[in-house]
C-alpha cells in the first residue's frame, strides 16, 4: 500500500500539454508532494517509537530518580501511578537546553497538564485524577533533526492522600484562614530521626471535613511536605509507613521510622 501511494505521488496521471513554465513547475510540485508524504511518514514512525518505562518507588519512599539518554526523535514516557489530590513534583536535570519533559494526565496521549518547553524543567502541582501519569522526556524538533543526544536525570515525587472532598463537609461555623484553603494554621511539635520529640516546631495547615476527618499539611525544615490524613481512628500518609498512637487528645505519629509528629484533637476537629 505504501509503495502504491508513493507511486501515485511521483507518477501522476497524464495531463494535457503545458507551456514551458508549466513544464518547469511540474517537477517542483512532484518534489513538494513527495516531501510532504515523506514528512508525514517520518512523523508516524517517530510517534510509534515512544518508549514506556514505569517508575517504581522503593518501599517507604515517596520519590525516585531515574537516568537515561535520548537521541534524535527518541521519546520516553515514564509512568507513575497517583491519586487525585496528591501533589506531584518533577525535575529534569540535563545539559542539553533543548531537552524537556511534559506531564500527561491519565488517558491522554498528547494533551499535557504541563509543557516543559514553555514552563521549564521543574514542576509541582496537585493532580486532577486517579490513574497513571506520563512524564514524557523529549528533544525539541530542531535538536531532534540535528540528531542531538541528551543525558538526563529525572526526579519525581508524589505526596499527599485523598482529595478534601472525601473528608466530608466541615461545619459551616468552621471558617477558613483568610487567603488560604486551611481551617487553621500554626506550629506543632515534631522531630526527625533520633532527636527528642518537640525539639523543633513544624508549621502546619489543616483542611477539616466532618468531625474526626482532616488532612494536616506539615512542612518540616528542608522543603519536605508531609500530609497526614485522619479518618476517625485511622491515620495514613499516602502509601508511606505510618505508626500512630493516641493518649488522651494527643496523637503521636511516626512516618517511615524517621519523621515524628504530635497532633492534638483541636487541630483535627477545631475548638
Amino acid at each position: 500500500m505504501l509503495h502504491a501511494l508513493f507511486t501515485r505521488v511521483v507518477r501522476p496521471r497524464a495531463t494535457p500539454a503545458v507551456g514551458a513554465a508549466g513544464r518547469r513547475l511540474a517537477p517542483a510540485l512532484r518534489r513538494f508532494a513527495v516531501g510532504v508524504f515523506a514528512a508525514g511518514f517520518a512523523y508516524a514512525v517517530a510517534a510509534a517509537t515512544i518508549e514506556t518505562r514505569p517508575i517504581q518507588f522503593a518501599k517507604g519512599a515517596s520519590s525516585a530518580t531515574v537516568k537515561g539518554t535520548i537521541k534524535g526523535d527518541q521519546t520516553v514516557d515514564y509512568t507513575v501511578r497517583a491519586r487525585a489530590g496528591q501533589t506531584m513534583s518533577v525535575k529534569l536535570d540535563t545539559r542539553n537546553t533543548a531537552n524537556y519533559f511534559n506531564v500527561l494526565p491519565p488517558g491522554s496521549n498528547d494533551v499535557a497538564i504541563f509543557v516543559g518547553s514553555s514552563g521549564g524543567n521543574e514542576w509541582s502541582g496537585a493532580l486532577p485524577a486517579d490513574g497513571e501519569y506520563k512524564l514524557r522526556v523529549y528533544l525539541m524538533r530542531n535538536a531532534a533533526r540535528r540528531n542531538e543526544s541528551a543525558s538526563y536525570a529525572l526526579t519525581v515525587g508524589v505526596n499527599g492522600a485523598a482529595v478534601p472532598a472525601a473528608l466530608g463537609q466541615a461545619p459551616a461555623s468552621d471558617a477558613k484562614v483568610p487567603g488560604t484553603r486551611y481551617h487553621a494554621t500554626g506550629p506543632l511539635p515534631c522531630a526527625m530521626g533520633k532527636a527528642p520529640m518537640g525539639s523543633t516546631q513544624c508549621e502546619f495547615g489543616v483542611v477539616r471535613g466532618k468531625p474526626g476527618n482532616a488532612e494536616v499539611h506539615i512542612k518540616p525544615a528542608g522543603g519536605l511536605e508531609r500530609v497526614l490524613s485522619f479518618r476517625g481512628n485511622t491515620v495514613t500518609s499516602g502509601s508511606e509507613k505510618v505508626k500512630a498512637t493516641k493518649a488522651g487528645d494527643l496523637w503521636t505519629i511516626e512516618v517511615n521510622d524517621y519523621e515524628h509528629y504530635q497532633v492534638s484533637d483541636s487541630v483535627i476537629s477545631g475548638g
